[in-house]
């Protein structure tokens, strides 16, 4: 757990010097915008923005509300997370709004997944939504608000360098969020304050038990938030009505080996859900063509890649050069490359990099910043089919 010092009482507990809250100037004349999603994360920020002596307000945005729909909540824009958030804040003594974005957020985030989903890419909205709906409006609104800083509950260290804010990984490598993160801009994570990079989740809960937040036991959210049971094809299918086509699957040489219901059902790299039988070895899905609607499937040898195509590279703190470590899927764990221009280049052939997805640059434990797969080059000699 990070280390707090504690200083005279506030009339709600002793005052605590988180060292992400230090600004210039008595924090008694600060204020502390806090995004608050209704979780255990984004509350405990709250209290420890609030515990600093700073004036300190919640702001929760209502996104997209399937939580009552599918009868549960742990979702980060569900009516009973603004529930939540609003409970948090009365119990703090702080203010808190809502502010209604649902409009700018299916526009930005779900027909966006939706139309990446049809060009046979593999998206991750919450990269969109941090760099739009997210931090772009609620740095707005706080900047509005007159706020000094704008803190949220992710699991990322912001660390004063030599040339000043750099964004690091987490130091619980389990929680680390910095693969979403990697479109922040320098002048947002100049703003941007994340106190919870130096802790482990254990401790952020037991921080909220001992405060008596109600969320203290609330479980995490699994899925994507407008995605009910992680069904990504329904949502698909409802934006976008002409998306479950049938075509063709096939192998490297275009040998039909079966039909597809629709390859909005398929991702790079799936094995399980292809459907065909008496193949000498299992097959993997390769690649999506939406032009002619066919999975092209070929064995795990197939899906290894030299390098790739990466487009609207971010940099955070100034371009890079020489050797620097790649993460190209959420879970995956930084590999060596380098990149030159727009060309990513693998030190060993990669598995299962989708175009659609993000590459995003490590410096040891800095985040250099990242870009958008465009395509993949294979790094499988062409087989005599």
């Amino acid at each position: 757990m990070a280390n707090f010092a504690s200083g005279p009482g506030n009339g709600y507990g002793p005052v605590i010097m988180s060292p992400e809250f230090q600004l210039e100037g008595p924090l008694s004349a600060r204020r502390i915008v806090v995004a608050m999603s209704g979780g255990v994360d984004s509350s405990v920020v709250a209290a420890l923005a609030a515990r600093t002596g700073a004036e300190t307000i919640g702001i929760t945005l209502q996104l997209y509300d399937h939580g009552e729909a599918v009868g549960r909540t742990g979702s980060c824009c569900a009516g009973q997370d603004i529930r939540d958030a609003r409970a948090v804040a009365e119990k703090l003594g702080i203010a808190h709004y809502v502010f209604d974005h649902e409009s700018a957020f299916r526009t930005s985030v779900i027909e966006d997944f939706a139309d990446e989903y049809m060009a046979g890419r593999t998206p991750i909205p919450c990269v969109k939504c941090n760099m739009g709906v997210k931090f772009t409006d609620l740095f707005r609104l706080a900047k509005d608000l007159g706020a000094d800083c704008l803190a949220t509950g992710h699991y990322v260290r912001r660390v004063m360098g030599v040339e000043g804010a750099e964004l690091h990984r987490a130091a619980d490598p389990a929680r680390d969020q910095s693969y979403f993160l990697f479109a922040t801009t320098q002048d947002q994570l100049d703003y941007l304050r994340f106190p919870l990079g130096a802790m482990p989740k254990p401790a952020v809960r037991e921080i909220a038990r001992e405060l008596g937040l109600g969320v203290a036991l609330k479980p995490d959210s699994q899925d994507i938030c407008f995605v009910p049971d992680g069904d990504y094809a329904k949502i698909v299918k409802k934006v976008r009505p002409d998306a479950d086509t049938a075509g063709e699957i096939v192998d490297l040489g275009g040998h039909v080996l079966g039909q597809h219901r629709g390859f909005i059902h398929f991702t790079v790299g799936q094995r399980k859900g292809l459907e065909i039988g008496g193949q000498p070895e299992p097959l993997y899905v390769i690649r999506l063509e939406p032009e002619t609607r066919r999975v092209v499937v070929g064995p795990r040898r197939a899906l290894a890649v030299s390098g790739a195509r990466i487009a609207d590279i971010n940099w955070i703190g100034g371009d890079h050069r020489g050797p620097l470590a790649a993460k190209v899927r959420s879970m995956a764990k930084p590999v060596g490359a380098r990149l030159d221009g727009g060309r990513l280049a693998f030190d060993d052939p990669e598995y299962g990099v989708s175009p659609g997805q993000a590459a995003v640059f490590y410096d040891g434990e800095r985040v250099l910043g990242g870009g958008w797969i465009e395509e993949t080059e294979s790094a499988l000699v062409a087989e005599v089919v």
